[in-house]
């Protein structure tokens, strides 16, 4: 593994800026997430590490060598697609050992059978070694797909939500799965994602991208409790963060124009909070209830206890507790 480096890299297709600026290290053995909605440049900067594209700027290091006009093939780096992009006519050992067969790389056939085996044993799909991709499950597909990557042991496995296309219980088993595959193998991985329960469950550090700007980057725990601005604040967190109107509250600091209210930001009552508001539904969701509430005029989301017995129609008081705070451009302010 290495560590690999970004460095003010730009890309532009036509007048459309799919990368701006972006400069991010990813160390050796870390797992790092880049965390945006579609559109905001998460594959591009993959394309531009594997070097599928160019950048008009900047430059790229791996292990401490530049490789921003190196072919792809130089690079030593592994990309997993969102599509599975298997060989139907060959087996799951077949599309595993693909990689390894390359001229350039002439690894012994020997060599070859080890280590496929060893990372079908750690995908679980030891068993499948010898079916057609097309008589394996989309799960077991993406982990072959996966395990097409892991046997390479590159320098850095570059990973394009390729748990996107799962359904929810698989994703959550493979979160699991691949998050111990990286901790066992040491690899460096750079992981993009719009889904933010895969990068905090996953990453030892999210980057917030949005429009081809790298906002923020840090901890799964900094980016969600000290957000630089409203746009970072509402990446992450279940339900999204509640961006409400300063002038609805007193006693706000100055220069404040709205004020980011998490779940844990507000306490429920009955009476005697900061305002009062309305409930318009409850979703019940077991443990805990979703609380939609109107808040003179303005919609608010928060949890509830089951328990706490509130339906449509009902009056509540509402008390803020250490929210956030943001200005006129939604740059953050401080308590």
């Amino acid at each position: 593994m290495a560590e690999v480096e970004i460095n003010a890299v730009s890309k532009a297709f036509g007048k459309a800026q799919a990368v701006s600026g972006l400069s991010l290290t990813v160390g050796d053995g870390e797992f790092v997430a880049l965390l945006g909605p579609t559109g905001a440049g998460k594959t591009t900067a993959l394309r531009l590490i594997a070097g599928l594209e160019r950048p008009d700027c900047g430059s790229i290091r791996i292990d401490g060598r530049d490789v921003t006009g190196d072919a792809p093939a130089d690079r030593d780096v592994a990309f997993v697609f969102q599509q599975y992009s298997l060989y139907p006519h060959l087996t799951v050992f077949e599309n595993m050992a693909f990689a390894l067969r390359a001229p350039t790389r002439r690894v012994p056939e020997a060599d070859i059978r080890a280590k496929v085996q060893e990372v079908a044993r750690l995908l679980h799909i030891e068993s499948k070694l010898h079916n057609k991709a097309t008589q394996l499950s989309g799960g077991q597909m993406q982990r072959v797909a996966i395990g097409r990557a892991l046997v390479r042991s590159p320098s850095i496995y570059l990973m394009d939500e390729p748990l996107s296309s799962l359904d929810a219980k698989l994703r959550g088993e493979l979160r699991l799965e691949l998050k111990r595959i990286q901790v066992d193998l040491g690899a460096t991985i750079l992981y993009v994602t719009h889904d933010q329960t895969e990068a905090m469950t996953m990453a030892s550090r999210i980057g917030v991208i949005e429009a081809g700007r790298l906002m923020q980057i840090g901890s799964p725990r900094e980016i969600y409790e000290n957000p630089v601005n409203a746009h970072v604040a509402a990446r992450l967190g279940q339900p999204t963060i509640n961006l409400l109107p300063a002038a609805l509250f007193a006693g706000v600091p100055a220069g404040v124009e709205t004020i980011g209210a998490r779940t844990e930001h507000l306490t429920i009552g009955r009476g005697g909070g900061d305002v009062s508001a309305t409930v318009k539904r409850v979703e019940h969701l077991g443990d805990q209830s979703h609380l939609h509430l109107d808040l003179g005029g303005r919609p608010v989301v928060t949890l509830a206890d089951p328990e706490a017995g509130l339906g449509a129609g009902d009056e509540v008081s509402l008390r803020l507790n250490k929210p956030l705070f943001f200005d006129a451009k939604g740059w953050r302010v401080a308590a």
